[in-house]
């Protein structure tokens, strides 16, 4: 992943068992999401602070979109119980988790295969403009860091 390079396309299924692409968000920022698992503690704080702040993302011309390994079902009861106001979309097959190098090879408890805490900025012509992967779960990515980047792209 190197920054000012196009973005690795992907297509996966939303918690509204819809297809998304990242070729939806032409024309607009995107900001991609990585986390490890729904409903737990720190990603459901990571993205309740999305939820809570998104027409901060909206005036810097961008969308939110949030990926993990868990099931599109799964998916959609985290979202519907959390009110997240975004796509959650199931890699399920871990192909773009590891394409975006947000996997770890044994997470906890033993459990491999699942996403890395990350947080990428792709531009309206889909180049990437912001990469964090973090190998440490207990931690949220620095949001500021992705406003400053969308106010840069402005």
């Amino acid at each position: 992943m190197t920054i000012g390079q196009p973005a690795p396309d992907f297509t996966l299924v939303s918690s509204d068992k819809q297809p998304v692409s990242l070729t939806d968000y032409k024309g607009k920022n995107l900001v991609l999401l990585f986390f490890p698992m729904a409903f737990t503690s720190v990603c459901t704080t990571e993205l309740c602070e999305m939820r809570d702040n998104i027409a901060t993302y909206q005036g810097l011309n961008a969308e939110i979109t949030a990926i993990s390994v868990d099931s599109p079902f799964t998916l959609a009861k985290f979202k519907e119980d959390q009110n997240l106001n975004f796509p959650l979309l199931s890699d399920f097959n871990k192909e773009i988790s590891t394409t975006y190098d947000s996997i770890y090879e044994t997470f906890a408890f033993g459990m491999k295969g699942v996403s890395k805490r990350s947080a990428f900025v792709i531009d309206a012509n889909g180049v990437l403009q912001h990469a964090e992967v973090l190998d440490n779960a207990g931690e949220v990515p620095n949001f500021e860091a992705v406003r400053e980047v969308l106010n840069r792209l402005q």
